[in-house]
C-alpha cells in the first residue's frame, strides 16, 4: 500500500469496528480525557486519513487499544473499505 493516509484511516477504522465504537462514541470518550472533538470533526479527520499521530494515539488510548500490528492491516484492506456504490433498497 503506497497511500499512507489511507493506511492510517484503515487502521483506526478497523480498531473502532472491532470494538463496536462509533465516531459519536469516540467523541464522548475523547471528551473524557479533555480532547474536544465533534462527531463531524472526527468523521472528517478519519475520512481524510490525514490526522496527527497525537490524534491517533488519543483515539487508540480511549478505545483501550494497547497494541497494533501494522502488518496485519496489509492483508485486511477490505475489512472496512468504503463502498464504491450507493446503498440500494430492495
Amino acid at each position: 500500500m503506497s497511500n499512507w493516509n489511507d493506511k492510517a484511516k484503515r487502521i483506526l477504522k478497523s480498531e473502532l469496528v472491532r470494538r463496536g465504537i462509533s465516531n459519536n462514541d469516540l467523541a464522548k470518550l475523547l471528551k473524557e480525557i479533555g480532547v474536544q472533538e465533534t462527531k463531524a470533526g472526527i468523521d472528517s479527520k478519519i475520512s481524510r486519513g490525514s490526522f496527527s499521530a497525537t490524534f491517533l494515539l488519543q483515539c487508540l488510548t480511549v478505545i483501550r487499544c494497547h497494541k497494533i500490528e501494522i502488518g496485519d492491516y496489509e492483508n485486511q484492506l477490505l475489512m472496512v473499505a468504503e463502498p464504491n456504490e450507493p446503498y440500494k433498497k430492495n
